[in-house]
């Protein structure tokens, strides 16, 4: 349970939420997407506040479209891959453009290729899910992330469910988007990419907000 966190990610930056199994952290993203509904409290996008109808537990969000539009601005990468198995890659990273957003699929191709070479995994595109190492899967997810050319990028423990070694073909993606500028919030349990990669580091305990800063403040040197 989350209680009385204040989180403001700018645009450009990335914010690195890090703390113990149940501290909040992918309850706390979760909300940030709507796909978890907050009792209490408010949460804008670029300035625009989610409206919300009835109190409590019987809160919720007031308006459907909003929320659409909110979350196609907010790709989200999870821990499990996700990835549709009966889709090659190159359709998995195409479906939710062409689906969602209606976009021209000639055109979302070309981008989908584009993103995949971005990650590392162009000669992937024709490959099927299961033919993909662990760590291939997690930069394809990445890969569809981007294509919905989103404002924010939300990462839940995007290096968790992977090999040492195949963790570092992520991180190296997660810290070349970080360096072109991309507004991420990113939930880890790997300190030294949240050191390298982020503006600003919240560290949450018990749902609350126990430490934060610059990087190497409330990850090297805790005040509490």
């Amino acid at each position: 349970m989350l209680k009385g966190v204040d989180l403001v990610a700018p645009r450009g930056h990335v914010v690195s939420l890090i703390g113990s199994s149940g501290s909040g952290k992918s309850t706390l993203l979760r909300c940030c997407n709507l796909l978890e509904d907050s009792q209490q409290g408010e949460i804008r996008f670029e300035g625009e506040a989610v409206q919300w109808k009835g109190q409590g537990l019987a809160r919720h969000p007031a308006d459907r479209a909003q929320v659409t539009r909110i979350r196609t601005n907010l790709s989200m990468v999870f821990q499990q891959f996700n990835l549709w198995a009966h889709l090659t890659v190159l359709q998995n990273v195409m479906e939710a453009p062409v689906t969602v957003l209606k976009r021209d699929p000639k055109e979302v191709e070309v981008k989908a290729r584009e993103y995949l070479a971005k990650v590392g995994i162009a000669e992937k595109a024709d490959a099927w899910p299961a033919q993909l190492s662990g760590g291939q899967q997690q930069r394809a997810a990445i890969a569809r992330a981007l294509c919905m050319e989103p404002r924010a990028l939300l990462f839940d423990e995007p290096t968790s469910a992977l090999d040492p070694e195949l963790e570092q073909e992520v991180v190296r993606v997660i810290k070349a988007l970080a360096d072109e500028g991309r507004t991420m919030i990113l939930v880890t349990h790997d300190m030294k990419l949240a050191a390298d990669c982020s503006d600003h580091v919240i560290f949450l305990h018990q749902g609350r907000i126990e430490e934060e800063g610059p990087p190497r403040h409330p990850v090297r040197r805790p005040e509490k």
